[in-house]
């Protein structure tokens, strides 16, 4: 069993890893929430739950979908009511016995998705491939409802999160490449690594210079970090 923990962590790792700061700041969820909800089991850390947390991709989808469920939005002319926790909590449950996971990905191209479902009074349902499913596991024969993205761009409370696939026009995030971190795309890399020759006072066109790639790109870059720095230290 040791084994097998040590290798999930493993692979999760190899997927994506984040400090607690940093998933807090791209999943768009205060760090103070981050913690709650780790402290008390709704959402736990893949790669290293003790000392200093480490978080995995999966686990900034998760952190993401269950923010989006707890707070009311607007979707066009629609309000979305928030889910209450206790209906959050029973549908994690529900995606764990069934042996599914909050989110899935379509492909390096393509947008993620997630099973859960929620209509507009913040009822949350689980689609299946034997059909829609409510949170405690009774078959629903039909949902008069849309399809809502759960992992675009959002601003909830002031705290915002950006696409956790496209943070930036020219930026891309994809599990299993540099470990989960941003970058340009079609290359390997980061943003991360472009924040820190700035800070050594490396202005954009010197930087893009550099890497061979277009101004625009470290610009979307160098914003990208600001932000993320931005919500770290309002935290």
């Amino acid at each position: 069993m040791e084994h097998s923990d040590r290798r999930s962590r493993a692979l999760a790792a190899e997927a994506g890893c984040y400090e607690t700061w940093r998933a807090a700041a791209l999943s768009g969820v205060p760090e103070s929430t981050v913690y709650y909800w780790a402290r008390t089991g709704i959402v736990k850390p893949s790669i290293s739950p003790v000392k200093e947390k480490l978080w995995s991709y999966g686990d900034l989808m998760a952190l993401r979908i269950i923010s989006w469920l707890r707070h009311s939005k607007h979707i066009d002319n629609d309000i979305i009511r928030a889910s209450p926790m206790t209906e959050v909590r029973r549908s994690l449950a529900l995606l764990d016995s069934l042996n599914l996971d909050i989110w899935h990905s379509n492909g390096d191209n393509a947008r993620s998705a997630s099973p859960l479902l929620v209509d507009k009074e913040g009822k949350i349902f689980l689609r299946t491939e034997e059909g829609l499913l409510n949170t405690r596991g009774q078959r629903i024969v039909s949902l008069p409802v849309e399809f809502f993205d759960l992992l675009a761009p959002f601003d909830l409370a002031g705290q915002h999160g950006p696409d956790l696939l496209r943070p930036r026009p020219h930026l891309r995030i994809v599990p299993l490449k540099v470990a989960g971190e941003p970058h340009i795309a079609d290359s390997r890399i980061t943003s991360r690594s472009l924040a820190a020759l700035s800070r050594r006072g490396f202005d954009p066109d010197r930087i893009a210079g550099m890497y061979r790639v277009d101004r625009q790109s470290v610009i979307e870059a160098l914003d990208l970090e600001s932000q993320l720095k931005l919500l770290q230290s309002a935290a």
